[in-house]
């Protein structure tokens, strides 16, 4: 998938095209449904498929006060947009200038002039332009103007709309399966494996602690069932995806008021070096709350329970 960053300089081999936008922050199974009849309408007119996206988030600009946490920031929204099945992505730069584009300019620069759109692929609810003023009636308008045809899709979900913003609810809440479901996968994050205290060693159960710069939406504290994935390994090693134990907290058994951290047991391995690797750990079940213990002792018990639970989880589960 190519990825540019100005409407002006699309690539040749990608104009004319079929298009669509959005944010896609988590690329849930909403996205997702678009995005698949964008290729497929790629293909029916034998056009490549473009995706339009923002960075930074919208909202981040007009309203910084309630800018969302990312579930998927840059970087892994790109990756899962790939995955997708895209031939290219243009992310524009969102700024306070960009936001006052009437929905005209913004379809006639971007989609019209800058990609040559004979085809633009939206949810019914898709909203554009100043104030967000622009929606699917607007853009059959401006199709018929200019020349490209609309593709407005009805919202996937099972009672209730897929979002990113439920997304970001769950997390929080900790219901990282809920959150699954809307995704079509596990959540994950993504970070480089530093050194940490090391109590979790000295408790028999050696942990991977991510680095403060992990990419990725970090549920409510707890902890969970899920898997840890060495990202740099060949996906034949029986090494690099794993089964493991996930705390997500503050160690407030040792009132160490550590920042929030996420540390990733892997089930019964004690020979493994994971430091400087980049790893991606994935929440697949919420075991319990974080709790303060009165002893090292109801830790470990605790912790044993928890390895235990995860066990008997991760054995009825395959890996995505």
């Amino acid at each position: 998938m190519h990825r540019w960053t100005d409407a002006a300089e699309t690539p040749a081999d990608l104009t004319p095209c079929v298009v669509t936008l959005g944010n896609f922050d988590g690329v849930h199974r909403g996205h997702r449904a678009v995005l698949t009849a964008l290729v497929e309408a790629g293909h029916r007119l034998d056009l490549p498929a473009v995706a339009v996206t923002f960075d930074p988030h919208p909202v981040a600009v007009l309203r910084p006060d309630e800018a969302p946490q990312l579930i998927t920031p840059a970087e892994q929204r790109d990756e899962l947009l790939a995955d997708t099945g895209l031939d290219g992505l243009l992310v524009l730069e969102f700024t306070r200038e960009f936001a006052h584009q009437s929905p005209e300019e913004f379809v006639r620069t971007v989609f019209v002039e800058g990609l040559g759109a004979r085809a633009v692929v939206v949810g019914r609810d898709t909203r554009f332009g100043y104030r967000n003023s622009g929606d699917v009636a607007t853009l059959v308008g401006l199709g018929d103007r200019y020349g490209f045809e609309v593709v407005a899709l009805e919202d996937v979900g099972e009672g209730e709309r897929f979002s990113s913003s439920t997304v970001r609810r769950l997390l929080a809440e900790g219901d990282v399966a809920g959150a699954a479901r809307i995704l079509g996968r596990p959540h994950r994050v993504v970070g480089t494996v530093v050194h940490g205290n090391h109590r979790g060693r000295d408790l028999g159960f050696p942990t991977a602690n991510l680095s403060a710069d992990s990419l990725g939406l970090v549920p409510q504290e707890g902890v969970y069932a899920g898997w840890l994935t060495r990202v740099d390994r060949p996906e034949a090693d029986t090494d690099r995806t794993m089964p493991c134990a996930i705390s997500v907290g503050t160690n407030p058994t040792f009132d160490t008021h550590d920042r929030r951290t996420v540390e990733a047991y892997v089930l019964d391995r004690d020979d493994l070096d994971l430091y400087d690797e980049t790893v991606m750990v994935e929440f697949t079940a919420h075991i319990r709350p974080t709790v303060r213990f009165e002893s090292v002792d109801e830790l470990t018990a605790a912790m044993t329970q928890d390895v235990a639970r995860c066990r008997e989880l991760l054995t009825k589960i395959v890996p995505a």
